[in-house]
């Protein structure tokens, strides 16, 4: 049987992955904060975006192709950058990195990803982000961007809805602390996942089995340090330490020091579209941090209508993706790109390097299925589509 046939969609391959992972594991890659009830808005306010089917529109020739940045991309989706990804599966960020170059899709990396900048250089493509959690000190600062111009990245995304760390109830239930410890209880669970045990004891058996921020390194001394807070939250690591909490100002030194695309990320409110555009930022990335930040916050797919009469600027979109329905109703309502990163993550920890490409046949089958429905070609006649609200 081909792959297709065991996991032909997204939830199996979250089904599978969660099978393989350790509980704190898990807990780390699908938890959200408070009652996560962010988390489940965005699915059911997903849900309620009907799309009217087409009839008697004769064979389309499906064209997934869009524009970004004055370039030709030949899908609509991306990986988002995800904290610590090397957690969730061994060398997560270079099987993520070579997969994006091999499609020609873009690759986030972020600021406390377990792989560097430097180490994702020889694997990057021609899509490369580097999303910053935004450093206090400007010499740091600086030599981020450097490093991250360096090494090939081309887009800089500015992360602005985490001001603090959240809560991440289940997650801190799990038993996870930051930086990453082995301790009884959950190596009893490392013990009971023996693929994701090995795997991970051979990428990390110099630093203790376990991944850490190695963009952080170069500022912390090497390897991550104790920090106080982590006893509050296992969400807050060693960056806490080092960053802040941007301002517009912080916003236009970034736009002063990269001369590439910037994107501003976590933005829910329609009022702030023009002052971003002011500020010469190149698109808007509609977020709610997958419901992992604050759980009283509205869904993106409903803020997603308000930005888009806001701002002529491109709109990047994430939080709930599931399929290519969904990529397909966000790019209706007005979103130019959509981004996955936890569903990639699950497809690597399902399937190991074979994950990636596997979702992302499934997310092309699920558009070219679904558009042939609504009888449109290019993503472009998407917009023309009539919309339901659907009970």
């Amino acid at each position: 049987m081909t792959l297709d046939q065991h996991y032909p969609g997204l939830h199996d391959l979250r089904a599978r992955a969660r099978r393989r992972l350790p509980r704190f594991v898990w807990d780390f890659l699908d938890s959200a904060t408070g009652q996560e009830a962010t988390q489940a808005r965005n699915r059911l306010a997903l849900d309620r975006i009907g799309l009217m089917p087409a009839i008697l529109g004769g064979p389309k020739q499906v064209d997934l192709g869009c524009s970004l940045f004055a370039e030709r991309l030949p899908l609509p989706f991306g990986i988002a950058p995800v904290g610590m990804s090397g957690l969730i599966w061994p060398d997560a960020e270079g099987h993520l990195a070579r997969h994006a170059r091999a499609a020609g899709i873009p690759y986030g990396l972020s600021t406390v990803a377990s792989q560097s900048p430097e180490d994702l250089a020889p694997h990057l493509g021609a899509q490369g982000w580097f999303q910053m959690y935004p450093p206090k000190d400007e010499t740091i600062r600086k030599d981020m961007l450097a490093r991250a111009r360096a090494a090939g990245f081309r887009v800089l995304v500015l992360t602005v809805d985490v001001p603090v760390a959240s809560r991440r109830e289940r997650q801190v239930r799990s038993g996870l602390t930051q930086p990453p410890r082995l301790t009884p209880r959950l190596l009893s669970q490392v013990l009971q996942r023996p693929a994701w045990a090995v795997g991970m004891a051979r990428q990390h058996w110099r630093d203790g089995g376990m991944p850490h921020m190695r963009t952080l390194d170069a500022y912390t001394g090497g390897g991550d340090t104790e920090n106080p807070a982590a006893a509050r939250s296992s969400t807050a690591h060693i960056g806490y330490l080092l960053r802040t909490a941007p301002d517009w100002s912080y916003l236009q030194w970034l736009r002063d020091h990269w001369d590439g695309p910037l994107v501003v990320k976590g933005v829910l409110d329609a009022r702030d579209a023009p002052r971003l555009q002011a500020a010469g930022v190149d698109a808007i990335w509609i977020s709610n941090h997958a419901g992992r930040q604050f759980d009283a916050a509205p869904a993106t797919i409903e803020a997603l209508p308000e930005l888009r009469a806001a701002t002529p600027l491109p709109l990047i979109f994430d939080s709930g993706i599931e399929g290519g329905l969904d990529i397909l109703r966000a790019l209706a309502l007005g979103a130019d790109y959509v981004m996955l990163g936890r569903a990639y993550h699950y497809a690597l920890a399902a399937l190991g390097p074979r994950g990636p490409a596997h979702l992302t046949e499934i997310l092309t089958k699920d558009l070219q299925a679904n558009m042939g429905q609504l009888g449109v070609a290019t993503l472009a006649e998407l917009r023309g589509v009539k919309q339901i609200r659907l009970e």
